[in-house]
């Protein structure tokens, strides 16, 4: 690490934490070779730290920054290239646990053009549906190595959301089962419903869902308003999200509804 990039304070009567940015050590320092930057967000000095880098090892071209808040970063955000990423790593932590929603949802809207994404120990199928429907464009976990986690990065920066191969197969779990579980649920859904409900949890478009229901597209945006206020649903993400629980959960979770 270049050490002039680093103030000399004596961090035991300072007692702050230090931002921390990154050089790639395997490249010379000339002044200006980073394009962007990735900014890292983590409470833990020391976690926060080791993974910059990590990451620095493996992205000559982007600046990684480190910081415990992103009112730090803001403070000296005109020192650094401009911003391609925000990596929120969430630990250990659940996403819905307020502290951790609320930044999600804070930062997913002050920084609309820029991607969040989260970094977490956990692959939890309903975590990740969360943190999607929060406003992170990505869902990481900590299982994963070094150089996976930039590839996966730069997909978010390109455009693209990634979520684990574990979140697709528990979809896909969900979906195997839903033969054996759309009848439980037949008690607050009518059978048009259960259609509309079976292609909503796969991911199709109202005017898909039309063409193959043989509907006109107005009918079937009536049907998804009525299958949110049975499942006390505020949007569509959030309709699949307990639409998956309710399947899941069979028979329970359909009698608790009504």
């Amino acid at each position: 690490m270049n050490s002039a990039l680093i103030p000399n304070l004596d961090l035991r009567q300072e007692k702050v934490a230090l931002p921390l940015r990154i050089d790639n050590p395997n490249t010379s320092a000339v002044p200006g070779r980073h394009t962007h930057s990735l900014v890292i967000l983590d409470n833990r000095e020391l976690d926060r730290q080791c993974l910059a880098q990590c990451m620095a090892a493996q992205k000559a071209d982007l600046q990684i920054l480190a910081f415990g808040s992103i009112e730090e970063w803001k403070q000296k955000r005109d020192e650094y290239p401009p911003l391609s990423a925000i990596l929120l790593n969430v630990g250990g932590k659940k996403i819905d646990e307020p502290t951790v929603s609320e930044q999600i949802r804070k930062l997913s809207s002050e920084f609309a053009s820029t991607p969040l994404i989260v970094l977490a120990d956990s692959d939890d199928f309903g975590q990740i549906v969360r943190a999607l429907e929060y406003g992170a464009k990505g869902f990481i976990p900590a299982s994963v190595s070094v150089s996976v986690c930039m590839e996966l990065i730069a997909l978010s920066v390109a455009g693209g959301i990634f979520v684990p191969a574990s979140a697709l197969f528990a979809m896909r779990h969900l979906l195997d089962s839903s033969n054996s579980t759309a009848r439980p649920l037949s008690g607050i859904f009518t059978d048009r419903q259960v259609e509309v409900v079976e292609a909503l949890r796969r991911g199709k478009a109202n005017k898909i869902i039309a063409y193959e229901l043989n509907l006109r597209e107005s009918t079937v945006k009536v049907h998804v308003r009525n299958i949110m206020k049975k499942v006390k649903a505020t949007n569509r993400t959030e309709v699949v999200f307990k639409l998956n629980d309710l399947f899941l959960s069979g028979s329970s979770a359909a009698s608790s509804l009504c």
